[in-house]
């Protein structure tokens, strides 16, 4: 039997005339070699990518391992109670560099370090004794007293930095260990929290900035944001992924919370049979190597949104590659898969009931911006006021300032946008010119010149361990030149700037994206900061989503960016067709005119 076993991989059936005990025999060989054969799956895959629904949890790289080793949620007790007592060395390096993302708190760079040596020194060599500390704000949700309170512990704790992420949320820098247990009761105190903000972990949701108060608005997405808190945020049950893990929802009709980049993004549409809800999108990622999300085809009602969100996150921590970080994001296994065997799994596995066929979202057309900058009357007949901080850069006297600004107008809700852009909500009419003028008055423009209302930037150099270049003043000195050389720019051309290869300003999706790296200057032939250039990235068009095109060995330097944005605008102005975007001129011409 074992013979036949080995070669043909099945167990005869029981020859006739065997009795009941030969039958069970037969049985148990059968059941037997089914075990071996999965185990051996197991086995194999685990040895491939370390997915925990293979059926081999042991920890592949170190930081399986110290997540294996205790829940990172667990850190906060330590915090509170040895590190801000003991001070920043007695911080061991799974704690300081790992367990501590789990609230929020990165070590920032040590100044001085300059980009040449940030793949070259040792972690411990780039750290300074000092956090960026990230405030989760999900949906981009503020109220004054919680804007109030973030600008206080700027002021008080963090050397008056803020700056607006494009996840929605404020960082803060400068923190000290022995400081964090008091922020944590103050942002705490306001209803807000840091946990989960960074790590391993399910991060800030993203959400319309105008949920609740658009006129195109099909549903008010923010019960369903506070329902996947509820449920998953802090949950020992989510809190060890293969690695993060972006969610993002919108009600409106034309979404705005870049839903073709994010893990999960739920985006409203109008079933024809079964009314409003969202059509569901997975796997979406930029960094080394992006991917856009792809449409399941399956509509989503909005009361089983946090069951759905749970489904796809759990398959993520299940069935997420473990064994390299670089293949540990959810869009590798989507692109394995594929949308179909995907959703197959979801609702087999986790759900446990089918989802429905449904539409996909509206397509956006020439005019639609999608980043709430301006003046906008809400569905109630107030307004919503938008404004540009340029590459997101405030500070805590301003936002406390723009909290005096909000509630002088009658308002209590402040808006973050995953563009870089904060919004004032209901504002009187009689109010709204206070309201510009204010922020004005903080160089937070209303109507700003083209380049400040659509430059991007990540933090760079100046905090950040991986960047190999400056961002935030450099997408400054772009405003700065390109605004003036262009005051009336009929057609808008967005910037973003990163200061790695990791894509936090999204960079691939952007009309000119800039990729921080050392390039060589021809004058001097020596190494120095610059970017990769990508032309033409495009979201929120459907079919016609792309990633920007890259020119083989064009490189541009950090001091002669601004030059080529204004030399490549001009390009585009002379040579486009009517009513030709940016991103398509990009992509049709010759590679001379974007050089």
């Amino acid at each position: 039997m074992s013979t036949t076993t080995e070669h043909t991989g099945a167990v005869p059936p029981a020859p006739q005339g065997a009795t009941e005990a030969d039958e069970r025999r037969r049985q148990r060989e059968e059941a037997r070699l089914i075990r071996t054969r999965e185990a051996a799956a197991r086995k194999n895959t685990a040895s491939k990518d370390g997915q925990w629904a293979a059926g081999d949890r042991t920890p592949l790289n170190p930081n399986e391992e110290f997540k294996a080793t205790s829940d990172p949620l667990e850190v906060r007790h330590r915090i509170e109670t040895m590190y801000s007592k003991w001070g920043f060395w007695s911080i061991p390096p799974t704690d300081l560099r790992g367990r501590f993302r789990w609230w929020g708190l990165y070590t920032q760079r040590r100044p001085g370090i300059d980009g040449g040596r940030t793949a070259v020194l040792e972690p411990h060599q780039l750290d300074d004794e000092y956090f960026m500390l990230r405030v989760r704000s999900d949906g981009g949700q503020l109220s004054v007293a919680q804007a109030r309170a973030i600008a206080g512990i700027s002021q008080e704790f963090g050397r008056d930095t803020a700056d607006v992420s494009d996840r929605q949320n404020i960082q803060l820098h400068w923190i000290r260990i022995e400081d964090v247990p008091e922020i944590f009761r103050r942002v705490e105190e306001v209803g807000l929290f840091t946990t989960e903000a960074c790590g391993d972990s399910p991060r800030v949701i993203l959400g319309s900035p105008v949920a609740g108060v658009a006129k195109d608005e099909l549903i008010d997405p923010t019960p369903q944001i506070q329902a996947i808190i509820d449920r998953g945020i802090g949950n020992p049950e989510f809190s060890n992924l293969p690695r993060k893990f972006k969610s993002a929802i919108s009600g409106t009709r034309i979404p705005d919370i870049v839903h073709e980049v994010q893990d999960i993004a739920f985006v409203a549409v109008d079933h024809p049979e079964l009314g409003l809800g969202y059509d569901l999108w997975v796997g979406g990622g930029l960094s080394i190597n992006p991917h856009l999300g792809v449409r399941l085809g399956a509509f989503v009602e909005p009361a089983k949104v946090p069951d759905v969100w749970a489904g796809v996150i759990g398959i993520f921590r299940d069935h997420g590659y473990r064994r390299l970080r670089t293949r540990a994001r959810l869009k590798f296994l989507v692109k394995a898969w594929g949308a179909e065997k995907f959703r197959q799994v979801l609702e087999d596995d986790y759900l446990g009931w089918k989802l429905p066929d449904g539409p996909g979202p509206e397509v956006a057309k020439p005019g639609d911006r999608g980043d709430h900058v301006g003046i906008h009357e809400q569905k109630d007949g107030r307004y919503y006021i938008g404004a540009a901080p340029v590459a997101g850069r405030i500070s805590g006297v301003k936002l406390a300032a723009i909290a005096d600004i909000a509630e002088a107008a009658g308002s209590d809700r402040i808006r973050l946008t995953p563009l870089q852009k904060i919004l004032i909500l209901d504002v009187p009419e009689d109010k709204v010119n206070d309201v510009v003028n204010g922020l004005r008055g903080l160089e937070l423009e209303a109507q700003p010149g083209e380049f400040a209302r659509n430059v991007m930037a990540c933090t760079g150099i100046e905090y950040c361990k991986l960047a190999i270049v400056e961002t935030k003043a450099t997408a400054r000195e772009v405003v700065k030149t390109l605004d003036a050389a262009f005051p009336t720019l009929d057609s808008p051309i967005t910037v973003h700037v990163n200061g790695c290869p990791n894509s936090c300003a999204r960079i691939q999706v952007a009309d000119i994206g800039f990729k921080g790296q050392l390039v060589l200057d021809e004058e001097s032939g020596e190494q120095v900061p610059g970017f990769q250039v990508h032309l033409g990235g495009r979201l929120g068009r459907g079919e016609d989503n792309d990633f920007g095109r890259k020119i083989r060995a064009h490189k541009v330097t950090q001091h002669g960016m601004p030059e080529y944005v204004e030399r490549v605008t001009r390009n585009y102005l002379e040579t486009r067709a009517d009513g030709e975007p940016f991103a398509d001129w990009a992509f049709r011409v010759d590679e001379e005119l974007i050089r």
